[in-house]
């Protein structure tokens, strides 16, 4: 199987360990779920794409700090590609940024959460037991940004106490997700001690949350069923 990273991020120094780009994140999490995957990487801000698409199984649309409703050049660029993908029928996976990037492809609202700044391990109701198998799941998040509505056409998959689109499926060719299930600990202990002039007391909270393992790796394995188009089977 062969995977595109659509990479819309490079990730500050000093915030994951020397040489890591934020794509590894996302081909370690594939790559752990299936060996057989093979992963090529795409960085977007700079332009950069596969010359034909139909060369993958499956694209995957990565986190990033930008707004996916933001009118910068490599974002408009990015959505024009992921409206036309969609069209296609071409299997995509969108995470954080890359959620909300297919919510506004598929007409939802995207906008910043009235909460604030998610950050932490969250439980999140799953509602398709045919994906994943599990009521919920806990896992690492980091966003201020959410869809605030499912698309038409679409189904959901997972929501939060906080976020109420946190996934969802389209056309059994579309899985968007807003947390991070590629994620580690360390990164987002990272990303809490940076912010914790602005977030305050959620800082800590953030580390408090992590005491317990998150559940990313079982999205990971849920990720590379799809990527190969399988679906668990339905849980009792």
């Amino acid at each position: 199987m062969r995977v595109a990273i659509l990479e819309n991020d490079r990730l500050p120094e000093g915030l994951a360990p020397a040489g890591m780009r934020f794509a590894d994140y996302y081909e370690r999490m594939l790559r752990a779920a299936d060996p057989a995957i093979v992963c090529d990487v795409f960085h977007t801000p700079a332009g950069e794409y596969p010359q034909d698409f139909a060369r993958y199984d499956a694209v995957v649309l990565t986190g990033s700090h930008a707004d996916a409703f933001a009118d910068e050049p490599w974002i408009v660029e990015l959505r024009r590609r992921v409206t036309a993908l969609i069209a296609a029928g071409t299997r995509l996976v969108g995470i954080c940024f890359g959620h909300q990037v297919l919510g506004l492809c598929l007409g939802a609202p995207v906008g910043r959460a009235e909460c604030g700044f998610t950050i932490g391990r969250v439980a999140y109701r799953w509602h398709d037991r045919t994906m994943g198998g599990a009521a919920g799941y806990g896992l690492l998040a980091s966003h201020q940004d959410q869809v605030k509505a499912l698309p038409a056409g679409a189904e959901l998959l997972a929501s939060s106490e906080l976020c109420p689109i946190a996934g969802f499926t389209y056309g059994g060719h579309v899985l968007s997700l807003q947390p991070h299930p590629e994620f580690d600990e360390a990164i987002l202990a990272n990303i809490a001690a940076r912010m914790r002039d602005s977030l305050g007391e959620r800082a800590d909270a953030a580390l408090a949350s992590m005491a317990v393992p998150h559940e990313g790796a079982a999205i990971g394995t849920m990720i590379a069923a799809f990527i190969r188009g399988e679906r668990a089977r339905q849980a009792a």
